[in-house]
């Protein structure tokens, strides 16, 4: 672990695999973010989670005993939407699961004539044909909006696909990109940022995801931090041309990091 981190002013903490895993959390991880706090070092969330709205994040974290403020978790639907309606876009084809529509308020489903395909997570729903449907969408026109890249990610019951592969066959199969509006956009990363009012150089990136965590966080301006849990995989670390600014076993050695 690199002993200290200077001059950080507010931290962008990860929620899965580094604040929990698997619906309990992680020992130390709520005090370590309370430490932070009390030291004068806020703290935002910023998650791809794609699965549950920002309310029923906030409602598993209290769960767990770590009550948060739902205004503190930035989540890729939360962008989406506003970057949506800022576009002028009103009409979506959603691949999520029903739940995170509610997070998608003053934009309108539909399936026919979309302006836009907005690709989540719909875990065991999302079939072949719910796939073609979305691909002449886009090659007819509608843009494709990604809210995450991640390639996996750890369930109870071992590592999963994540939205980075179903969009990347879009892309391929369209021959368009898609538009990023989670992690590892640096415009995701601004918007939590800006909520804290501080620089980037002021700032750090916490999570187990060393490409949307620690090299999208880095690549906004920040420090990049990465922690052994969640989907973590040494040898993955060691063959990334990613170097985390810091490496810690969990969450629960922040406070000696700061």
């Amino acid at each position: 672990m690199t002993r200290f981190l200077t001059g950080i002013r507010a931290l962008l903490v990860d929620l899965e695999g580094t604040v929990y895993q698997n619906d309990r959390l992680i020992p130390g991880a709520a005090e370590a973010l309370r430490a932070a706090e009390a030291r004068g070092v806020p703290h935002r969330f910023v998650t791809n989670t794609t699965s549950r709205p920002r309310a029923a994040i906030a409602g598993q974290l209290a769960g767990m005993g770590f009550p948060v403020d739902p205004e503190t978790i930035f989540t890729a639907p939360r962008a989406a939407r506003a970057r949506l309606l800022r576009e002028g876009v009103r009409r979506c084809d959603f691949l999520v699961r029903p739940a995170l529509l509610e997070d998608f308020a003053d934009l309108v489903a539909d399936e026919r004539s979309p302006e836009a395909v907005v690709l989540g997570d719909m875990g065991e729903d999302l079939t072949y044909a719910r796939l073609n449907r979305a691909l002449r969408h886009v090659m007819s026109g509608a843009e494709l909006v990604t809210l995450a890249r991640n390639r996996v990610w750890r369930g109870a019951d071992g590592w999963m696909l994540d939205v980075g592969g179903i969009a990347a066959a879009l892309e391929y199969a369209s021959g368009r990109a898609a538009s990023l509006v989670g992690k590892p956009s640096a415009e995701f990363f601004a918007e939590a940022l800006a909520s804290v009012g501080v620089e980037p150089r002021e700032a750090a990136v916490v999570g187990d995801d060393l490409e949307s965590d620690v090299g999208g966080g880095q690549s906004a301006g920040m420090k990049g931090v990465l922690v052994r849990t969640g989907k973590f995989r040494a040898d993955e670390a060691e063959r990334s041309p990613i170097r985390p600014d810091a490496t810690l076993d969990s969450l629960a050695e922040l406070p000696q990091l700061l």
